[in-house]
């Protein structure tokens, strides 16, 4: 028994001995500095600190760790693996080396969580303001080109409508989001990409393939999650472009920017403002622009406030002025043309959030509100080269009025248990009402849509290089809608429950190899989408689309592998990714030309659901960088996109035309190759050459070419669109900073040239880069 109790004592002296914490202090640096700030943490705990602004750093550090977590904003994580020699050396001093390619950049679209892209279970793309700045990028349209995957397309002459398409599918299959709100509606997202500039852009993630599991419907095929710009430190700039588009059409541009945050860090705000002026562009010389006149005022703020080390309020607020005309005459009345179609926006976005966590981060409660509204003007209509007086009677009538809201608002909980296993459960009401009327042609679409929705993902890292994610999202959504054109009347009331699941997966083969696999469930209720609200003109007359009556919800399936390839061979860094991706779609909604001519002239289409169909195919992208000097980011796709049956693409309305119904099994404007590449080189601190392209393949494209609405396929040519930009910096005072730029975008004048032409023209009929040869200059300067 005496044995025994002294066994027991020397046991529990043991155990509370190999319990103690030791000490390790040191230095962080990085390019012979001190690096503030940084983060050092025991890894698969919560045991860290942060250095100090000498990089100072001192880490209890328990007995029983093994291994060291060194990181910072913009620097590779260093993994240390302690040995009993560190904790007698009276300093353990670490040097991070540049992430020059932005591996380890902290994200939220993945998880709806922050996290690096590399611990990311899903492919994250992350576009930021120097890429916009290299690709001489105006708007968020300029700019996501520059994504394997991703492709933005032009789709109407008279009024500029741009779509993103991820992974070959239409616009209306990608969640665009502001701030991870999803307050980009269908309506925003006719004219909104080009709305949006990319000064007030901090960065931009991508995620391709499904996501609905997290944001709901319309995630099909991937989220764009466009963040706006927080207050980091005090700083100012004001730059200003000027662009000459083929050497005749004006492009203006001005914005400014300031940050303030106090010396506490406990609040700050960003503010910005820009100014867009640009002319009309005429390719052919028939008087009919090609690009349309623009004028975009656009102000905002974004601003945080922490009341306590555990709490943090947000709020940011953005309201956009945007008017856009494209046609002939454009200096007359649009009734007294032959086509015009002008919008006049006023858009205003807003959203507030809260953000509690627990002293070791191991909760986060979060909850938000998130509100669009838009108030458009517009005119779709004109003479048609004046035929008949009945067309100038229907030209004066031609003029509509838009109310479009989005609302959004939902609470979020995530809770780490232990460090292998985390839980994110949240909540969410979204609201859609849109009412878009043209009395003239007895138009209306007066569309509400409501979306009750739960999720919930687990997150379990089962050994250190192997985490699954599984999650699931419940939708209840409610669409009643009534849609007319002339004598034809559609309404629409569907109430449906939707489960989508979602499965990831990431196993770390090596160090420098990374495999991510994944399955998603997505679907889309019967309503308006951006296409649908979209109005263009084919000879001389309007094209509207509507619902078909028995029009029913859509799903797809998607699919995804990937090897990831990261290694550094000295300085030299390099990453290459190969993605396969498959997705298949049940009821695709697909527009049909119906051959129809309603009494007014204009032309119809109907929203159906088409035969099954899928996508396949293969993004593949490699970067590579020896030096800050240096950095080189290329990629390419390759896709097919295709209906499992024959779908009809226009169904003859009169027999007597000689024109059958057209017949397709590739999706339209879909190119099976595109890519771009991107390169930096700063051969001294003062100068910098940008070098930068796209690539867009052969595609099909449908092509109205008579008064019925009969379609003939054209294949197009292949584009290489090239931008080679020079950069000059000035360091005025040590707070002053000046750039000079310049560059011509679409060098090689890689563009359209069988554009249809005058009155009677189809506007749809265009593709390729968005502007030809176009030159160049501008100024920056501010504190940056």
């Amino acid at each position: 028994m005496r044995i025994s109790l002294i066994l027991f004592f020397l046991l529990n002296l043991f155990s509370g001995w190999a319990q103690q914490n030791r000490s390790l202090t040191g230095t962080i640096s990085a390019n012979g500095e001190p690096l503030p700030f940084a983060n050092v943490y025991v890894t698969d705990s919560n045991t860290g600190t942060s250095a100090d602004a000498n990089g100072f750093y001192k880490l209890e550090v328990p007995d029983n760790a093994s291994r060291l977590s060194i990181s910072a904003v913009g620097f590779k994580t260093l993994y240390h693996r302690l040995s009993p020699a560190d904790f007698e050396k009276e300093y353990l001093n670490f040097t991070l080396s540049p992430d020059l390619l932005g591996l380890e950049e902290v994200v939220v679209s993945a998880t709806r969580n922050r996290l690096s892209k590399k611990e990311a279970p899903v492919i994250v793309q992350v576009m930021s303001p120097k890429l916009f700045r290299a690709t001489q990028s105006l708007s968020l349209a300029d700019g996501l080109n520059y994504q394997p995957g991703v492709r933005v397309e032009t789709n109407c002459q008279n009024c500029g409508f741009t779509q993103v398409r991820l992974n070959g599918l239409d616009g209306q299959y990608t969640q665009v989001l502001l701030n991870s709100r999803p307050v980009f509606s269908a309506l925003n997202g006719v004219y909104g990409l080009e709305q949006i500039p990319v000064s007030m852009i901090d960065r931009v993630e991508v995620v391709r393939s499904g996501g609905s599991a997290l944001y709901g419907s319309s995630a099909i095929a991937g989220t764009v999650n466009i963040i706006t710009k927080d207050p980091v430190n005090n700083s100012w700039e004001v730059s200003t472009n000027l662009g000459l588009i083929d050497g005749t059409a004006v492009d203006r541009n001005l914005n400014l920017n300031t940050s303030l945050v106090s010396e506490d860090l406990s609040n700050g705000i960003t503010l910005y403002g820009i100014y867009r002026n640009r002319d009309a562009y005429d390719a052919n010389g028939d008087g009919f622009s090609e690009i349309t006149e623009l004028t975009n005022h656009s102000v905002g703020a974004k601003a945080f406030y922490r009341p306590n080390d555990n709490s943090k309020i947000g709020l940011d607020l953005t309201a956009i002025r945007e008017y856009r005309r494209g046609g002939d005459q454009l200096d007359l009345a649009p009734q007294f043309t032959d086509i015009t179609e002008e919008l006049d926006h006023n858009t205003f976005f807003g959203g507030s959030d809260y953000e509690w966590y627990n002293d070791d981060r191991s909760t986060v409660f979060e909850g938000y509100v998130s509100v669009q509204h838009t108030n458009r003007e517009s005119y779709y209509g004109g003479l048609g080269g004046g035929r008949t007086a009945a067309d100038s009677t229907l030209a004066n009538n031609a003029f509509g009025a838009t109310q479009d809201l989005a609302l959004v608002t939902g609470a979020q909980l995530t809770r780490k248990f232990t460090t292998k296993s985390t839980l994110t459960s949240g909540l969410e009401y979204r609201l859609n009402d849109t009412e878009d009327a043209i009395s003239g042609y007895q138009r209306l679409v007066d569309q509400r849509v409501h979306n009750l929705g739960a999720y919930s993902q687990w997150e379990y890292k089962a050994f250190e290089d192997f985490t699954a994610l599984l999650g699931a999202r419940l939708d209840h959504v409610n669409v009643k809608g009534r849609y007319a054109i002339a004598q034809i009347s559609r309404n629409a009331d569907v109430s449906q429950t939707v489960l989508s699941p979602r499965l990831t997966l990431l196993y770390n083969i090596t160090e420098s190899l990374q495999f991510r696999g994944g399955y998603a469930r997505g679907f889309r209720a019967p309503q308006a989408f951006n296409e649908d609200l979209h109005i263009s003109s084919v000879g001389g007359e309007q094209r509207f689309a509507i619902l078909s009556d028995d029009l029913e919800s859509e799903f797809s399936n998607a699919y995804t592998a990937s090897f990831n390839f990261d290694r550094s061979f000295n300085k030299l860094q390099t990453s290459l990714l190969i993605e396969g991706f498959y997705t298949t779609l049940e009821n695709p909604f697909t527009l049909v030309s119906t051959g129809a001519a309603l009494p007014n002239g204009s032309i119809l289409e109907e929203s159906r659901n088409g035969s099954g169909a899928s996508v396949a195919g293969t993004n593949v992208e490699f970067n590579l960088s020896p030096g800050e000097e240096f950095l080189f980011q290329a990629g390419i796709t390759w896709q097919r996109s295709v209906y499992d049956k024959p779908q009809v693409l226009f169904e003859s309305d009169d027999n007597s035309l000689n024109e059958p119904d057209v017949v397709i099994r590739d999706f339209m404007r879909s190119p099976n190759l595109y890519g771009f590449f991107n390169a930096n080189w700063r051969p001294s601190e003062a100068f910098k050459i940008d070098l930068s392209g796209s690539f867009t393949g052969p595609m099909l494209a449908p092509h109205v070419i008579s008064s019925s609405g009969f379609i003939k396929i054209e294949k197009t040519p292949a584009f290489l669109d090239l931008t080679p930009k020079l950069t000059w910096h000035f360091d005025l005072q040590k707070y002053l900073h000046l750039e000079l730029s310049g560059g011509v975008q679409n060098l090689l004048n890689s563009y359209q040239t069988d554009f249809d032409r005058g009155p009677l023209r189809d506007s749809n009929y265009i593709y390729g880069p968005n502007r030809p040869r176009t030159f160049f200059i501008g100024l920056r300067f501010g504190d940056f």
